[in-house]
């Protein structure tokens, strides 16, 4: 009678653990700076979805991963920008560094903050702009340096409170 019943609950077990492992951790790098104290400030407020993409766990610090397959990166601890050239846009107060020369993946840094934060966008499954918009608070964390992009125009600020257009 033992056996009987032993045997359903073990093939349950190896059931569950089968279907654990469906989706697999996100092999990652850490930055350089991954062990900064700002980037567990970070890491703790991730979202559990980032651009309609649900969260994947990761093997490295200071990182995050969203979307099967991942579509969404964040590294914390990457160098601080200095002044740069690149186009720059405001989400929801945040200044963001972009690079499309990987496009459809956009690299996304953040400016005037530290430590700075990656955000690589594969724009095919996930729009850049609403990422940044959804890891905003998180980001919000990070201690400003006093560095601004003094090049923005109207299109280059996106705040997540203000009401779209129909």
């Amino acid at each position: 009678m033992r056996i009987a019943r032993a045997v359903p609950a073990a093939a349950a077990a190896l059931l569950a653990v089968a279907l654990s492992g469906c989706v697999s951790i996100v092999p990652m790098e850490p930055a350089d700076d991954a062990n900064d104290p700002g980037c567990a400030d970070v890491v703790v407020r991730l979202p559990d979805t980032v651009a309609g993409q649900d969260r994947r766990e990761t093997n490295a610090q200071a990182t995050g991963a969203w979307g099967s397959p991942a579509s969404v990166l964040l590294y914390c601890g990457v160098e601080v920008p200095s002044a740069s050239t690149q186009r720059c846009i405001q989400v929801d107060g945040i200044f963001w560094l972009v690079d499309d020369t990987k496009a459809p993946s956009y690299v996304l840094r953040s400016y005037g903050r530290e430590p700075a934060i990656d955000v690589v966008v594969d724009s095919e499954v996930a729009g850049p702009t609403p990422a940044l918009m959804d890891l905003s608070r998180a980001v919000s964390y990070t201690v400003p340096n006093g560095h601004e992009c003094t090049d923005l125009d109207d299109a280059d600020i996106i705040d997540s409170t203000t009401p779209s257009a129909p």
